[in-house]
């Protein structure tokens, strides 16, 4: 991070949801801007008010965060909100530099509008939009490219999950000569044991082997495929459980009503936990797995493999860009094809069947995937933008 005597930033951060929405984007830019905050920079999050009950404004662990109220008007999982023109106006004159999460609905107002106030603007791309079928969906899809178009070609920089994602996303591609990788913000306390243990015993009485899931229930993490993989590994233990942590039952999409005939087909082997926000607690589940499952179709990172990790957990990861990489790169795990239950489930088998291969000690992992290098990046480009600073980053 800065020298103690460093001129301090004020840093305005662009987003849909924030706390309390917990999922991997939200966890990424709160790590950052928290770590920011602890070292004197200023952090506001804009964000959308996604539950009534929500204050319009608060801080949370030194972070400003601004929510504006939605009409009752969904697109997919994305938002109205009537006031962002003039809040964002408001709130970039007060600060120096605008980072942006993409994607987002607001990227081209924020570019015009950061462009007037003569604030440089940075954007970390968390994933290419990717929708259904459908005519309606084509549209949204092209919509959001083309905004997004114009905020990219006036951002001073744009952040990748890493050079695998960046070769390979439609977004980040026409624009690679102003793209840096920065890995995502990782942070999970050592778990428990004897806690791992327990839970073991509770989810898995008959001793079997426990796979776990971390994340949403959704159609683009396709946890369905998990669920047909088990036609395969029961076969080889017939007391094994599926453990889910994460929402399931999500609003905006019916994909848990769709699969209701494939849970009850698999019903005993299957455990629903809901979300898991504590961290203590999500390491205790990672540990008392002895296997992660993600069976996406697309996904840039997926930081919850490396919390896996750092937890002792192998992990199963199907071969997408950018989510290949830490299984490549850690070699702690193993990568199956992309809409596959056959290849997920006879790849779950190998690594149940000779766990030892696939473990690496936990000084190894966080030093690929560091905390602190991650920040230290962020805040270096910060002041870059700015010209506060020159030369080659460290």
């Amino acid at each position: 991070m800065s020298d103690p005597g460093s001129e301090k930033i004020r840093v305005l951060i662009a987003l849909l949801y924030y706390l309390p929405h917990n999922t991997g984007l939200t966890l990424h830019v709160q790590r950052v801007a928290e770590e920011l905050v602890r070292c004197g920079h200023t952090v506001t999050v804009l964000s959308a008010r996604f539950r009534p009950e929500l204050a319009r404004e608060e801080r949370i662990n030194g972070v400003r965060v601004v929510r504006l109220w939605p009409l009752p008007l969904h697109i997919s999982r994305g938002m109205l909100l009537p006031a962002y023109p003039w809040a964002a106006a408001r709130l970039i004159r007060e600060h120096d530099l605008v980072w942006v999460q993409t994607p987002l609905l607001e990227t081209a107002l924020l570019a015009w509008l950061a462009r007037r106030a003569g604030r440089p603007l940075v954007v970390t791309h968390h994933g290419d939009l990717v929708l259904g079928a459908g005519l309606f969906n084509r549209l949204i899809s092209a919509t959001m490219f083309r905004l997004y178009t114009y905020l990219a070609r006036r951002a001073r920089r744009l952040f990748a999950y890493s050079e695998d994602y960046l070769a390979h996303s439609t977004y980040l591609r026409p624009f690679a000569e102003k793209v840096s990788v920065i890995h995502p913000p990782i942070l999970i306390p050592q778990p428990e044991r004897q806690q791992a243990q327990e839970l073991r015993a509770e989810w898995a009485a008959e001793g079997g082997p426990i796979i776990g899931f971390c994340g949403r229930f959704v159609a683009e993490k396709r946890p369905d495929l998990l669920l047909r993989s088990l036609e395969i590994i029961r076969e080889r233990y017939p007391t094994v459980r599926l453990v889910f942590a994460g929402e399931y039952d999500i609003r905006y999409e019916n994909f848990w009503r769709r699969c209701r005939s494939l849970r009850e087909r698999f019903a005993e082997h299957l455990r629903f936990l809901g979300s898991i926000d504590d961290p203590q607690q999500l390491a205790n589940f990672y540990a008392a797995c002895d296997v992660l499952a993600l069976t996406s179709d697309t996904e840039c990172f997926a930081l919850v493999q490396v919390e896996a990790m750092l937890c002792g957990t192998p992990v199963v990861m199907t071969d997408t860009p950018g989510g290949r990489v830490p299984v490549r790169v850690t070699g702690m795990g193993r990568l199956a094809k992309v809409g596959d239950w056959r290849s997920i489930g006879e790849n779950l088998l190998a690594v149940l069947e000779e766990p030892e291969r696939y473990q690496r000690p936990r000084a190894e992992i966080q030093q690929m995937f560091s905390f602190a290098e991650t920040v230290d990046c962020y805040e270096e480009h910060f002041y870059r933008a700015l010209g506060r600073r020159v030369g080659p980053l460290a």
